[in-house]
């Protein structure tokens, strides 16, 4: 594919970039510019939902309205992203990254002075469309500025920050909550929005290639958009729907059916928002199809240790978080080496060996149970964190590296959503083997420990307090029954979260085999010092 882009074919003499004068366009310091606003975001994905019970108490939030505080803000990001991508690629990703920026603190702010759970939403949703607009523009703006054998430890040091940010959200929003109040978890935004505001205007330079796309796909952003819609949506609602409801499969259905006529479209327009093109590449196909199976085994499987930690354990959200430290700790360690290894070796091996560590980590998780020290979690977590570090660099670099520096804001893009895509598509499958566990041994369990039947028409809510490793325990029950009912509902979510990590190992097992056709991207050298505006 290379050899059809003016700008790959001009590598030789663009390998290695100018030397920045001052500040501006500098590569280190550009990567710590969008490292900054990257942090903001990735934080905001977790931070929130420790804020969530706080929001419903203090504005009489409806237990639907909470979901939605999350749903609207994932909707909104998972829909955006790859239309932020092309924005990026149109009008420069240093005006699209200030843009987000602006936005994303803007939005925050909004929301700490919101009084009404209506508008915590509306701005949350805000906050997606922004923080779309942040993520692709930073990979764009490594991508333009930082020479192939240096791009991979950029990308490795993102990585980190996305992963520390992350894991690093129930912790800071845990102490935030409970030492001030929920309106700070969003309003802590807003001066680190301003400092990456400064930043941005101070150090970064924009990089557009001569090439760049100069008009838009509206009918196709209209498509792919309805598409991502219809496919995201059902996996969140598929714990209330059910996947047996026709609800589900419609959505799914209408997804399938916009994602064939977007690309249809796509093959006939002059410049489509998804160059079909792009897939002819072996290599970024994978390389997304990994990042798809990387994030329904990681999130998916983590979207259970918060349960089990905090349920079962009796953590509270600042201890749990403590005690994932062994895996973000191992992401911040593994991603800048990481980079150094792909760069050296490529990034199959590295690749391959990822996935392979975190098949056995998940396979090492199915068998924790409600006796499981410390000691031995924070192993598989270390171990898990370690194999997804390489994951999260290599896969990166194989998708924005193998397609051409004018679509690099699409690439960008396209492994933002396919990470989206993969968490959600985990958190949804997953949940549905763990409900599906349950609701097969529960009532075995609950007859044999001699507890009294359940009516059936609170079955249901048996089950779906048990899915989440909580014990329903009635109010004046006897100790003796407490401890039964305890000791039952632990029991059975254990049993249910073994399996769905067993269902995550093979799914880490899958993705390991997809690895082995990545390789380094055939156009990476094209990046830095390309089209310096």
């Amino acid at each position: 594919m290379s050899s059809q882009t003016p700008v790959a074919e001009a590598a030789p003499d663009l390998s290695v970039p100018d030397p920045p004068k001052g500040l501006r366009g500098h590569p280190w310091l550009t990567l710590f510019s969008v490292a900054i606003g990257v942090m903001m975001v990735a934080l905001d994905g977790t931070i929130v939902a420790i804020a969530n019970p706080a929001i419903k108490q203090d504005l009489g939030a409806s237990l639907a309205d909470v979901q939605w505080i999350t749903n609207g803000y994932m909707l909104a990001l998972a829909i955006a992203l790859i239309t932020a991508g092309k924005l990026g690629d149109r009008f420069g990703h240093r005006q699209t990254f200030l843009i987000g920026i602006l936005g994303f603190a803007a939005a925050s702010a909004a929301i700490g002075f919101s009084e009404e759970v209506a508008l915590v939403i509306t701005f949350r949703v805000l906050q997606g469309l922004f923080g779309a607009l942040l993520m692709p523009a930073a990979l764009g703006l490594l991508r333009a500025t930082f020479p192939a054998e240096k791009l991979n430890m950029a990308i490795g040091i993102w990585g980190m920050v996305i992963g520390a940010s992350t894991a690093g959200g129930p912790i800071v929003g845990g102490l935030l909550v409970e030492h001030v109040n929920w309106q700070s978890v969003f309003f802590i935004n807003v001066p680190v929005g301003v400092l990456a505001l400064v930043l941005g205007l101070v150090i970064l330079k924009d990089h557009r290639a001569e090439n760049a796309p100069r008009s838009f796909d509206i009918p196709g952003i209209v498509l792919l958009s309805g598409a991502m819609f219809c496919l995201i949506w059902p996996l969140i609602k598929a714990g209330e729907w059910h996947w047996d409801s026709m609800k589900t499969w419609g959505f799914l259905i209408a997804s399938v059916v916009l994602f064939a006529l977007f690309a249809l479209l796509e093959s006939k327009v002059r410049e489509p928002l998804i160059p079909l093109r792009m897939f002819r590449s072996l290599p970024l196909t994978a390389g997304t199809v990994l990042m798809v199976l990387m994030a329904f085994a990681f999130m998916g499987g983590l979207f259970f240790v918060t349960f089990y930690l905090q349920n079962v354990h009796g953590m509270t959200p600042v201890d749990s978080g403590l005690h994932l430290l062994p895996l973000t700790g191992m992401m911040i360690v593994g991603s800048p080496l990481a980079g150094a290894l792909i760069t050296k070796f490529g990034p199959r091996i590295p690749l391959v060996g990822g996935m392979v560590l975190t098949a056995v980590a998940m396979y090492g998780m199915s068998g924790l149970d409600t006796a499981t020290g410390t000691g031995l979690m924070s192993l598989w977590f270390a171990l898990l964190g370690l194999g997804l570090a390489p994951v999260m660099v290599g896969a990166t670099e194989v998708i924005v590296g193998n397609a051409p520096l004018e679509l690099s804001g699409v690439a960008g893009g396209l492994q933002q959503a396919a990470m989206q895509v993969g968490g959600s598509l985990g958190t949804a499958v997953l949940g549905a083997v763990m409900a599906s566990r349950v609701d097969s041994d529960l009532p075995g369990n609950w007859r044999s420990a001699g507890l009294p039947p359940v009516p059936p028409a609170q079955s249901s809510q048996l089950s779906d307090a048990v899915s989440a490793g909580i014990a329903p325990i009635p109010k004046g029950t006897p100790p003796e029954f407490a401890q039964k009912i305890t000791s039952v509902a632990h029991d059975t979510f254990v049993s249910g979260m073994g399996q769905a990590f067993t269902v995550a190992c093979g799914v880490a097992v899958v993705a390991a085999v997809v690895a082995f056709f990545t390789k380094r991207g055939a156009n990476a050298e094209a990046g830095a010092g390309v089209g310096h505006i």
